[in-house]
């Protein structure tokens, strides 16, 4: 089965912290909370024409839901969640699983494996070239009169006579979809629901992620 169509699971990062190896290393790790993952519908290719498991973390308010989604989740019988995604399965996947169900982490991940973790980065609001693209500041003397960290001139003369879409220029940065891949399951807390994996993943604490099986990782056996 084609690793982009596995189960994956929602949860919430809560933090890093560092775990010791037997060896005496320190290993940095990012906690992602995925407790609680319940499954809204089961979309099968008789009706839906193709096959995926929806998903929802976390808690809402009824307050704070619309109509059409409270009754979309009252038939399933599951209580609203902060985030709803699908993640396409296969048949055999899709059959283990029941409108209301939940799915623990140690049915989708295990110690070991690669993922793929997908957040909102942090936002660092309007920013400069020097920022957001890594210029180099202009000279702080000799000549320079109050353009040390402007990007200068972007280089458009009458001749194309416009800039070319994509100039790295200053601009919003930060708060987009990033998915950093191959990182590795160091630990599983199965009784608080808890994935400690290896490195940084997108956002800041308490930002909602996305965790699926890595689709570029190395088959089993390879150097």
């Amino acid at each position: 089965m084609s690793l982009s169509n596995r189960l994956g699971l929602l949860g919430r990062k809560v933090g890093m912290m560092r775990l010791f190896t037997d060896e005496g290393d320190t290993v940095p790790v990012t906690v992602l909370d995925v407790s609680n993952n319940r499954v809204t519908q089961v979309k099968t290719q008789e009706n839906d024409g193709y096959v995926a498991l929806q998903v929802t973390f976390g808690a809402r308010k009824a307050s704070r839901v619309s109509k059409p989604a409270a009754g979309h989740l009252a038939k399933a019988g599951v209580e609203a969640g902060e985030i709803i995604q699908e993640f396409q399965v296969n048949a055999d996947t899709a059959a283990k699983y029941a409108a209301g169900a939940t799915v623990p982490v140690s049915d989708v991940f295990a110690v070991g494996q690669q993922v793929d973790v997908q957040g909102t980065t942090i936002g660092k609001g309007f920013a400069g070239t020097i920022k957001r693209h890594h210029f180099k500041s202009q000279r702080a003397s000799h000549g320079n009169s109050r353009s040390h960290n402007v990007p200068g001139s972007i280089s458009m003369a009458q001749d194309p006579g416009r800039v070319f879409p994509g100039k790295r220029m200053s601009g919003h940065m930060g708060d987009e979809t990033i998915t950093t891949q191959n990182l590795s399951v160091i630990r599983i807390d199965e009784g608080r629901q808890l994935i400690l994996i290896k490195g940084a993943v997108p956002g800041s604490k308490g930002g909602f992620v996305t965790v699926r099986h890595a689709i570029k990782a190395a088959p089993q056996g390879a150097k």
